[in-house]
């Protein structure tokens, strides 16, 4: 279920980089065992073990993937200073725009019932805000007419990876509310199918979960429109989420 999870592990899929995926249980506290601090002493996800190296924040993975598996093409993480620079420039500027925004808007909205906390509608909104207007840069600075790929990428880069990873996190918010986010924003709807493209089959394959946690979201809702109760909603949307 975790974004940056999900760009790490795609990146490794569609460049066959051979990877012994350990699923981590937030819920249960997996995050918090002393064997995972060990990894990363900050208890969060993604994290790797390379040899005795250790490495947590998914953007400093790919770009260490990128740098020293072989066969990874360069368009990922160009080595033409100017280029990475560029791709840097929209790793830095995601962190507390376009994330910050969506995972503010999903948490409150979908997640915090789930997890046993009070959601706060003020901070849903200001979520909300924080994403409108994230989409709104997406669509007028980050992606440019002629170019498929974020910064005027002609092919796609771990920058792709990460924002569209986020952006699919919406997905548990219901069909309805994504395409009101997305009505106008033609660039980014082709770009993100010229992602699914590019990176297809393992799109579709990382993203399983996510489309399975959506449709068990959506099918809570319409149980409990139908007046079958609340219950059905929490017990159907729990698993999905349970593991990140």
């Amino acid at each position: 279920m975790s974004q940056p999870s999900r760009a790490v592990l795609l990146f490794c899929r569609v460049n066959n980089i051979d990877v012994d995926q350990q699923l981590i249980n937030i819920q249960k506290g997996d995050h918090k065992t002393p064997e995972f601090k060990a990894i990363n002493p900050l208890g969060k996800v993604p994290c790797i073990v390379d040899g005795r190296f250790k490495l947590a924040e998914s953007h400093a993975i790919m770009e260490y993937l990128a740098a020293t598996r072989p066969g990874v093409a360069d368009h990922w993480y160009p080595t033409d200073v100017q280029r990475r620079s560029k791709i840097n420039s929209v790793l830095d500027w995601h962190h507390l725009n376009l994330r910050r925004g969506s995972m503010t808007l999903v948490f409150h909205k979908v997640l915090a019932p789930i997890v046993g906390v009070k959601a706060d509608p003020r901070a849903a909104a200001e979520g909300l805000s924080i994403l409108q207007q994230s989409l709104q840069v997406l669509e007028t600075v980050w992606l440019q007419e002629g170019y498929p790929f974020l910064a005027g990428g002609r092919q796609p880069s771990i920058a792709d990876l990460s924002l569209v990873c986020e952006i699919m996190q919406l997905q548990v918010l219901g069909e309805e509310e994504v395409a009101a986010l997305l009505s106008s924003k033609e660039r980014v709807t082709a770009w993100i199918a010229a992602v699914k493209k590019a990176t297809s089959p393992h799109f579709d394959e990382v993203h399983k979960i996510i489309f399975r946690a959506a449709a068990n979201v959506s099918k809570g809702t319409r149980q409990v429109k139908a007046g079958t109760g609340p219950d059905v909603h929490r017990r159907q949307s729990k698993p999905p989420v349970s593991k990140l």
